[in-house]
């Protein structure tokens, strides 16, 4: 592979990413949410779970994205990501380094061996805890990198709704421009959709002009329908993203829930006319798993949604796979993840 036609691979599908400093991110308008409508979630009520794993099975299998093509892909996988540390013996120091990692993702030679010249390749956002946000956003001064927070007495939601409202303020504050939340799951098992829709809203009052990422925790809503109503409420509640996971479930994001909530997605933009984005998370660490998102967002929802505004991964350890990847890609030969740095 040459460094002219990496560059070209990468450059046709990689644009800037969005400025840290406008408050909406893009120009895209952000959904303002509407009002509950039982109605409409009576009508989202109907899934066909076989039809749906059908669906995901063949959609990889559809595609085979390689060489040129495969490293322009897992670049724009670098730049979707929202490089995160959620580890109970996260430091200071370690968010540090994340930051410095994400600054520079790539190592120089396999900068100067693709070919990318002067165009940047960086993660969207880092997410950490609240007591890490103004670390973060030190560390990444000066660059379009978001600072985003898990919040809502993360992983569990199950704080006062008073005590995961001021968590928000808090690191809105503190410099979050992202603010990742999690819904108490027991209001979706128990169908308690005003309530849900109620703390959402406030959520997003709560944030101000930070994005709201909604979590919703789908290995423990038991069924896609549930997945399908949750995403909907969060939706109408006025959620920039919907999120599939916290990470800390036993069942994370999968191609099967990737593909009731971006239905959930395209439905609501049908009706409403807004676009929310959507974010995997949790048990994506391959290269290759990060394709099939791709691969489910380009089929499913189109061209628009690999655009940071819209699309993120939630990754820890998948960089560093990706780094291997694009290694191989240019000497053929596997690297030891050591030789990729990590916090």
């Amino acid at each position: 592979m040459t460094s002219t036609s990496t560059r070209q691979a990468a450059g046709a599908s990689l644009h800037t990413l969005p400025t840290a400093a406008a408050a909406a991110h893009t120009d895209l308008p952000r959904n303002p949410g509407i009002k509950l409508d039982l109605g409409w979630l009576e009508e989202m009520r109907h899934v066909n779970r076989s039809a749906l794993e059908r669906r995901a099975t063949t959609l990889t299998k559809r595609r085979s994205i390689k060489a040129d093509n495969q490293a322009a892909w897992l670049l724009r996988a670098i730049s979707l990501m929202d490089l995160t540390t959620l580890n109970s013996n996260d430091t200071d120091e370690r968010v540090r380094r994340l930051c410095a990692k994400a600054r520079n993702p790539l190592r120089g030679d396999l900068v100067a061996g693709l070919g990318l010249g002067d165009t940047v390749i960086r993660p969207a956002a880092v997410c950490v805890y609240h007591p890490f946000v103004a670390t973060a956003v030190k560390a990444l001064e000066g660059t379009v990198i978001h600072v985003a927070a898990v919040s809502t007495a993360f992983p569990h939601g199950l704080s006062p709704l008073e005590t995961r409202i001021a968590e928000i303020r808090a690191s809105v504050a503190d410099g979050a421009d992202e603010i990742d939340v999690v819904i108490p799951r027991g209001l979706v098992l128990g169908a308690k959709w005003q309530e849900l829709y109620d703390e959402v809203a406030q959520f997003r009052e709560a944030c101000g002009e930070a994005h709201l990422k909604v979590i919703l925790g789908t290995g423990e809503l038991s069924t896609l329908r549930n997945v399908m109503l949750a995403s909907m409420v969060s939706m109408m509640a006025g959620a920039d993203f919907i999120k599939t996971s916290t990470g800390k479930e036993s069942v994370n994001a999968v191609l099967p829930v990737g593909l009731i909530m971006t239905r959930a997605i395209r439905a609501y933009e049908e009706r409403t006319g807004f676009k929310i984005g959507f974010k995997p998370a949790g048990g994506i660490s391959t290269a290759k798993a990060s394709l099939d998102w791709l691969v489910l967002m380009k089929e499913e929802l189109g061209r628009r949604w690999l655009e940071p505004d819209l699309f993120r991964f939630g990754a820890s350890s998948l960089l560093t796979d990706i780094e291997r990847q694009l290694e191989h890609h240019l000497t053929g030969h596997y690297s030891a993840a050591h030789r990729h740095a990590m916090a």
